[in-house]
């Protein structure tokens, strides 16, 4: 109880809209999808071989994740029913994509 007398709830229940979640995680999605495509690019032009590559990847997206925390002014509970949807979700989803134009990107600025 509070001072004032009245019960104090501490387990408050959040409520989450399906559609605003689904179109916040598509967000999300895209944009990993989009930043695999940049970043693969980016490591094929700038030469990155074996697990530098990776290593670009990886440092691609957590600077990704923070972006996105930022953008929810970091009270991602308002926006996800997790941390882990904007931290996790995705992360390896991009990885095909990343390889393929880090290779692509490679083959045609270092080898042709």
């Amino acid at each position: 109880m509070d001072p004032r007398g009245k019960e104090k709830q501490s387990d408050d229940l959040q409520i989450f809209s399906a559609e605003n979640l689904q179109s916040n995680m598509k967000s999300i999605y895209y944009s990993r999808t989009f930043l695999s495509i940049v970043g693969g690019v980016v490591a094929g032009i700038w030469g990155f071989t074996g697990l530098m590559g990776f290593v670009f990847y990886f440092l691609v997206m957590a600077i990704a994740s923070m972006l996105f925390a930022a953008k929810a002014k970091f009270s991602v509970r308002t926006y996800f029913d997790s941390w882990n949807r904007i931290v996790v979700d995705g992360f390896l989803g991009g990885l095909m994509s990343f390889v393929l134009f880090w290779t692509f990107a490679y083959d045609i600025v270092h080898i042709f």
